[in-house]
């Protein structure tokens, strides 16, 4: 059974794609999947002179190793002024730091919602504009609008 990391890219508490990760997840009993709360691997903002004062956070290292161990990943990203938020693009640079591509060329799903019609589009097409490049093989993409969360919820 393949399995699969899944997460969202929000630091919400009460974030809807987090929401929308553990639904999803729900409905697929073909697959081993783990869903993880970024939250729980905190570092601050990354910034070259935060790397070369402190080093890599011990928490993206971590995050780093748990990803090496899966087959592939769900990710769902809020949208902030039409791209991901500040909170998922600066642990994709933690990440990036450590050598290797993020996703290591494995299948990735990418998801989004947001509380408009258009259910995170404009996200979406950044991501899938720029994970190719950090080792995403995209098998998926899908935006949830307000209709499709009050279905959902």
């Amino acid at each position: 059974m393949k399995k699969v990391l899944a997460f969202s890219g929000s630091n919400s508490a009460q974030s809807i794609n987090q929401q929308l990760i553990h639904a999803v997840c729900k409905l697929k009993h073909d697959l081993d999947i783990k869903v993880i709360d970024l939250r729980e691997y905190p570092a601050t903002i990354y910034g070259i002179d935060e790397e070369i004062e402190n080093g890599i956070p011990h928490s993206m290292i971590q995050l780093r190793e748990l990803m090496l161990g899966y087959d592939g990943f769900i990710v769902s990203s809020p949208e902030h002024n039409g791209s991901m938020p500040a909170f998922l693009k600066s642990t994709l640079d933690w990440l990036s730091r450590q050598g290797g591509k993020i996703f290591q060329e494995k299948p990735v799903v990418f998801l989004a919602t947001s509380q408009g019609a258009r259910g995170g589009a404009s996200v979406l097409k950044h991501i899938l504009e720029i994970m190719p490049y950090r080792g995403a093989k995209i098998i998926g993409v899908h935006g949830v609008g307000e209709f499709d969360q009050k279905v959902i919820g």
